[in-house]
């Protein structure tokens, strides 16, 4: 169990989890921003917002007890994000600004089933109210994508083949369901087109093939990871030829993939790509790859159902 107490506590637990507390903090108020019609709650100066429902209805001393409940099974992610949204909004309630707590009775990562009480939070019922849907928000959204690439995880269980994701995630949230996809046992992609380069069939194009397309972005930024999206027997061997360490077969048969990986096993990585499923993960792996990529645990993921429920 975690127990936290104050905001700086709430930012301990958010960089214990890796995540980059000062990226957190504007997500979270541009999105308490958008609930409060304004441009965030806390910290000062980022704006003015009210929950005119709550502040109409609840006596400003009012204080609660919250649970966040389960009402999917799934895996959990994103806890220390929620506990930070509650103490954002808790620790700037007035007039029971203190004397809060959050306790966190999860961890990122867990199995959970229907019923499972992971957050228990005390505070002004209006700052409760007020933090619900944004908490809750970013919380089951990062758990439907651990719970989705779980699934992928124990299809590809044995197979020494590994899921990763891609940059198909929502536009502001891509660290929280990268890290998320991390939670759920995938591999990160890129996190940026600056921190790496991915040569696409538009690079090969432009640059007059494969090999001259691989040796540009290498001669510019050597010091990057590359890797080359390849469509044909014939461009893996050449670029691997060049010395590319990393390619992407995509959308290629399951033969084609077999024969390349076979044939130039050990002098690069290799990563399925387009069009895959859960049906066909293990044949896919059976071809060698190191890797599938798959979008969908992040831009098609369904959230995992959780509430809060005054107790």
């Amino acid at each position: 169990m975690t127990g936290i107490r104050d905001l700086a506590q709430a930012e301990a637990y958010v960089a214990g989890a890796g995540l980059d507390v000062a990226a957190l903090a504007v997500v979270v108020a541009e999105a308490l921003g958008e609930d409060l019609g304004g441009r965030g709650v806390l910290p000062p100066g980022t704006g003015e917002g009210v929950d005119v429902t709550s502040v109409a209805t609840i006596d400003a001393d009012a204080v609660a007890t919250g649970a966040f409940v389960v009402r999917r099974p799934g895996v959990v992610a994103g806890l220390p994000v929620a506990a930070y949204v509650l103490a954002v909004v808790l620790q700037g309630a007035e007039p029971a600004g203190d004397g809060w707590t959050v306790e966190v009775l999860a961890t990122d990562g867990d199995a959970v089933e229907v019923g499972d009480v992971l957050v228990r939070v005390q505070g002004s019922t209006r700052a409760l109210l007020t933090a619900e849907r944004v908490a809750l928000n970013l919380l089951t959204l990062t758990s439907g994508v651990a719970t989705a690439t779980r699934a992928w995880v124990d299809a590809l269980e044995g197979t020494g083949t590994r899921v990763r994701d891609t940059r198909k995630t929502t536009p502001g949230l891509r660290m929280l369901e990268k890290y998320a996809v991390r939670v759920g046992g995938g591999v990160n992609h890129r996190m940026s087109l600056a921190d790496a380069a991915l040569v696409k069939d538009n690079h090969v194009l432009a640059a007059g093939g494969v090999v001259p397309a691989y040796e540009r972005v290498r001669a510019m930024f050597p010091q990057l990871w590359i890797q080359v999206e390849v469509t044909t027997a014939e461009q893996a061997h050449a670029v691997v030829g060049a010395g590319c360490t990393d390619v992407l077969l995509d959308n290629m048969s399951l033969a084609a993939m077999s024969e390349i990986v076979t044939a130039l096993k050990g002098r690069a990585e290799f990563e399925a790509s387009g069009g895959l499923t859960l049906a066909s993960a293990v044949s896919v792996a059976r071809t060698g790859v190191d890797f599938i990529a798959v979008g969908a645990i992040t831009h098609s993921a369904p959230i995992l159902d959780i509430a809060m429920d005054l107790v």
